[in-house]
């Protein structure tokens, strides 16, 4: 099958509703292979249910989402969705307190396995390889040992973006990945983010504008379920529009 559309993912004229409220207006844009994108906008602007749509949470009641210029996500399940590469990491930090570091990144290598059961897996030096590959792009190699509950808040986040890592997404959805971290741990996420966009598709909905300014991408504003403006940072935070509704509350 041909690809409709160059771009990763494709969202056109996509509309959500809820009892009446239109949480997505006819929301279309588009993210290039291989590119880290940030989504700001104030709370309401349907940041999230956008990711739920892209996820196959929700489904919209109009438009399409193309992924890979060739699945409509809008037909899908989330573990369908899933399958096809698209990992999402919510705000809060879910990972196994009670495991180590490595433990978790290995458990998040086998859920990848049993999904991909008939690739013959060399457990052991492989899978020891790909461990040691990611606890080092997250900068905790020199923590693998420690128990996960022991980690600070920054490190849990940075824990379970290697644990998406292990399954191999095309397309990462990373929602604040920033909120409650110190100044360091918010520099540090900006540089792992930046190193796993060398490999990866990146999406980051985000609040902290400093944060943003950080990663250097493009940014979509997004406004009452539409994109209200979109372009660099300094672009998007001189429209007047944008200071309006969301920078000068």
């Amino acid at each position: 099958m041909e690809p409709l559309t160059s771009a990763l993912l494709y969202l056109d004229g996509v509309t959500v509703s809820f009892d009446g409220f239109k949480a997505l207006n006819n929301l279309s844009f588009a993210i290039a292979p291989g590119e880290m994108r940030a989504i700001i906008g104030p709370n309401g602007a349907g940041k999230t249910t956008m990711m739920d749509v892209v996820t196959g949470k929700t489904r919209p009641d109009a438009g399409e989402v193309l992924f890979d210029g060739r699945h409509n996500l809008t037909r899908l399940d989330e573990t369908e969705v899933a399958a096809l590469g698209i990992g999402r990491k919510f705000q809060k930090p879910t990972v196994f307190d009670n495991h180590t570091v490595s433990d978790n990144i290995e458990l998040a290598l086998k859920a990848d396995r049993r999904a991909r059961a008939a690739l013959v897996w060399r457990e052991t030096a492989e899978e020891r390889r790909r461990v040691d590959e990611l606890l080092e792009i997250i900068c905790l190699a020199a923590a693998r040992d420690r128990l996960a509950a022991s980690l600070s808040h920054g490190q849990k986040q940075w824990l379970e973006i290697g644990m998406l890592l292990a399954q191999d997404p095309k397309l990462l959805l990373v929602d604040e990945p920033v909120a409650g971290m110190t100044d360091t741990e918010t520099r540090q996420t900006a540089e792992l983010l930046r190193a796993i966009n060398r490999e990866h598709t990146v999406v980051v909905v985000e609040h902290d504008m400093a944060f943003v300014r950080e990663l250097g991408v493009k940014v979509t504003c997004l406004h009452e379920g539409a994109v209200l403006a979109e372009g660099t940072i300094d672009q998007v935070s001189t429209n007047k529009r944008v200071v309006e509704v969301y920078l000068g509350r």
